[in-house]
């Protein structure tokens, strides 16, 4: 062979070569990327060739598939998607999926690994689609929908002894089966929802951060006691009435001028809701103290996975004396989701001890046989058995004779804390109106639970949390003792 053919054959080789291996390493190393991604068309028709597993609420499907006469032969169907939207997610042939529609996603279509026999595994024949069972419990979830109604808001309720989550509600919702397909209608909805300014897609039970207001003033009464500065809920504080906050000239004084918070006791100024007392106790406490206490129970955690992954709470760093006391009563930089102040709640009524909060009780294959299921999990011991137990007492009298007389429930134990947050520009906005509370009805029912209402048709004068909030948290409390969450 002479040596222009011999360079050419050479030349020839490796690119065959060079060309085998990128198709190595295409199908390989990137195969993975280019099948999940969501253009793939080919994805799409296998994810929706078969009926998809269903998300399962107290025992029964939430969710459903209907055949279409298009390329994706079976589209998502919801029942009730409006209540549960905040639970499922959705999962469209169009816009892809989230919540638990997408991160339990190859359980739900079939294609975990865990759901093939040898069989199957070789031949890549589908195997059958298992299916989400949640921990919520529809009569507390339905409770909460339809408590919030109308009302922009959120409310959250948990097992406080094992963190299971009982309700997700979130409103304005939204319906998933409206842009579950593919057709020009499926679009339109989209398009409707995601530019609607009421936000009826956003998940604010877990993705959206409020000023907690009053509610946060259990943490600061949990600190107090924790630290020593008070003995008991019972103590007499040392609360000026009006109080200056530190380095102004600007008095802080109360919402009822004729509430007996002078140097009232912790438990008089939490039925009083008292922000001269809780602005003095944060400064005297310190930001370091504060802070502290609020991350035991949940704040500043950045990766809080239920397993949607919730927003941030935030209690804020780097403040001066004035600013602290104005964190006292769940003001400033002060941020919280409704999931977190259901933590907070959670924890005072489990002993001081917080759970991590789940929403996901196990997941199964096609024949209902377990494949992986969650167990209840400490996250932290926010403060000792004493303090939990002399603050469910102070959160006692709220509701027996304070600001959450709304939230009773004759023959059971309900402890409550109402809130009302200022916000917007010089505090122009409606306040939010928050309730947050814990139900134990001595037979093993117990419940914690937080609702936010963010805007209602009331007028500002008659928004509070004790008035708005107060009544939601009764009717999904209502729901659950007695009658036990679901299993």
């Amino acid at each position: 062979m002479n040596k222009p053919l011999r360079r050419a054959s050479v030349f020839s080789l490796l690119l065959v070569l060079v060309l085998l291996a990128w198709v190595t390493y295409v199908q390989v190393v990137e195969g993975g990327g280019f099948r999940d991604n969501s253009h793939n068309e080919r994805t799409a028709i296998s994810q929706y060739a078969n009926p998809l597993g269903n998300i399962m609420a107290g025992g029964k499907p939430i969710t459903g598939s209907s055949a279409t006469t298009g390329d994706l032969k079976f589209k998502r169907t919801y029942k009730d998607g409006k209540v549960y939207a905040p639970v499922t997610g959705y999962a469209s042939q169009s816009y892809g999926s989230n919540q638990l529609e997408a991160l339990d996603r190859s359980v739900l279509d079939g294609s975990d690994t865990r759901l093939k026999n040898p069989l199957q595994a070789l031949t890549r024949e589908p195997s059958k689609p298992g299916d989400v069972m949640t921990t919520i419990d529809p009569a507390v979830q339905e409770a909460a929908y339809k408590g919030l109604g109308n009302n922009t808001g959120a409310a959250v309720a948990l097992d406080p002894e094992t963190g299971k989550v009982l309700a997700l509600a979130s409103t304005p919702s939204y319906d998933p089966s409206a842009f579950a397909g593919s057709g020009t209608s499926d679009q339109k909805n989209w398009l409707k929802l995601s530019k609607d300014k009421d936000q009826p897609m956003l998940n604010r039970a877990l993705r959206q951060t409020y000023p907690p207001g009053s509610a946060f003033k259990l943490v600061v009464a949990a600190a107090a006691l924790e630290d020593g500065l008070y003995s008991s809920v019972d103590e007499p504080t040392k609360s000026p009435d009006p109080y200056r906050l530190p380095g102004t000239v600007t008095d802080m004084k109360n919402e009822n001028a004729s509430a007996p918070c002078k140097n009232a006791t912790i438990r008089t100024a939490l039925q009083y809701s008292c922000n001269t007392v809780f602005a003095k106790m944060a400064v005297d406490l310190g930001e370091s103290k504060l802070g502290a206490e609020a991350k035991k129970l949940g704040f500043d955690a950045s990766e809080l996975d239920i397993p949607v992954r919730a927003a941030k709470s935030v209690y804020p760093s780097g403040m001066d004396r004035s600013q602290t006391a104005l964190t006292g009563m769940g003001q400033f930089d002060v941020t919280a989701t409704p999931l977190q102040m259901a933590m907070v709640s959670s924890a005072i009524a489990n002993d001081g001890k917080l759970m991590k909060p789940y929403e996901v009780d196990r997941t199964t294959d096609g024949n209902a046989s377990a494949l992986d299921r969650t167990h209840p999990e400490t996250i932290t011991r926010a403060m000792s058995g004493s303090t939990a137990k002399e603050l469910r007492s102070a959160m006692q009298t709220v509701v027996q004779k304070g600001t959450g007389t709304n939230a009773k429930i004759p023959g059971v134990e309900v402890g409550g804390k109402t809130g009302t947050a200022q916000h917007g520009e010089n505090n122009s906005g409606n306040p939010f109106a928050w309730f947050v509370s814990y139900a134990d009805d001595g037979s093993g029912h117990k419940i914690a639970v937080a609702v936010v209402v963010e805007d209602s048709d009331a007028p500002r004068a008659d928004i509070s949390g004790g008035g708005l909030a107060g009544p939601i948290a009764k009717s999904m409390m209502s729901a659950a003792v007695g009658g036990g969450a679901a299993s």
